[in-house]
């Protein structure tokens, strides 16, 4: 398959040496120091026992226009980055090419594919100008959960944390011929690519720790386990999730794990900082529209009150904004 990396990152990273690996033909979309790595050299991936493999041929360019079109389009970006490449993404697309996204959150895409009474209504949080929709059309979409922890310790090296699954699944929940020969791959190339028939509600799964743990912890510089230990930002979180749970039953959801068993698995990780938190730390824009606006605007669609989702937003929300204003960062040095 020729596949196109969008976002040759941490996780863009790791797709891109592994399907590589595998024989695919992988060009990654990058730039700065990353570009000037993998133009060099490839992409180098270490495992979590230290083993390295390398992968010289991926292909890295700067303008997507240089990488052509492309059977598959890994979308690993950011969510609030996706409206800044979108336009530029169609020089990848032939008539059958197939955009994998790979955001966390609420995807713009939700209420497409979905049916009922909500069928097509924009997800304005996370594509606030339409321009995502107007530039990948649903119809090439593939949605994603991914699981894996990686980071990207220099420019074309990555670092695998753990972790190796990344769940497919159609929109409208079919085994179509398209996403089976994406599946299978993926698992060619090593990964766990199970196939689901309800993609939305694997994704609220993991959405329903993220909406409460990021915000708290990039408001307290708070790990997992200080939040989940200190009773008062637990029962903040637990109050989160079950504002969120309300609204994604309402919209059809299947919560397979309790709330108590999805807090005590994030209590488990133990002292992590999430990836919000390291975006205050280190005075990147940070991920919460996607995590946190966009449970918000559901509750709104769906007449679901979000009190304590709210208040939350309203802190995250204004400290992003300081953040950017003074382009300054934030962390607690001991």
């Amino acid at each position: 398959m020729k596949i196109a990396v969008v976002g040759a990152g941490a996780i863009g990273g790791y797709l891109a040496v592994k399907l590589s690996r595998a024989g695919n033909d992988v060009t990654c979309i990058a730039r700065g120091p990353n570009l000037a790595a993998i133009q060099a050299k490839g992409m180098s991936l270490i495992l979590e026992d230290g083993t390295v493999e390398d992968a010289p041929n991926i292909r890295g360019v700067q303008k997507m226009s240089d990488a052509g079109v492309q059977d598959v389009v890994l979308l690993t970006l950011k969510a609030h980055q996706v409206k800044d490449v979108a336009a530029d993404m169609r020089a990848l697309f032939g008539p059958d090419t197939l955009v994998v996204t790979m955001q966390n959150g609420i995807p713009w895409w939700y209420f497409h594919k979905l049916g009922g009474e909500y069928e097509g209504t924009p997800v304005t949080s996370v594509d606030p100008e339409g321009i995502v929709a107007a530039n990948i059309e649903v119809e090439r979409v593939i949605g994603s959960v991914v699981y894996p922890a990686s980071e990207l310790v220099e420019p074309g090296v990555i670092k695998l944390i753990e972790g190796n699954r990344f769940t497919l699944g159609e929109l409208d929940g079919s085994r179509s011929p398209r996403i089976e020969a994406l599946s299978q791959a993926m698992i060619a190339a090593g990964f766990k690519s199970p196939v689901s028939k309800d993609i939305r509600s694997e994704m609220w799964v993991k959405l329903w720790g993220n909406l409460s743990f990021n915000p708290i912890s990039a408001l307290t510089h708070a790990t997992l386990e200080d939040i989940c230990r200190f009773p008062l930002t637990r029962e903040l979180a637990a109050n989160m999730m079950r504002e969120a749970q309300a609204v994604g039953e309402k919209l059809g959801v299947e919560f397979k794990i309790g709330l108590d068993k999805r807090i005590a698995g994030a209590e488990a990780v133990g002292a992590h900082k999430t990836s919000m938190l390291q975006d205050v730390e280190a005075g990147r824009p940070l991920e919460f529209e996607a995590l946190v606006g966009s449970v918000r605007e559901l509750g709104r669609i769906t007449g679901i009150p979000t009190p304590n989702i709210d208040a939350v937003y309203a802190l995250v929300s204004l400290l992003a904004r300081t953040l950017s204003d003074k382009k300054g960062k934030l962390s607690i040095d001991g």
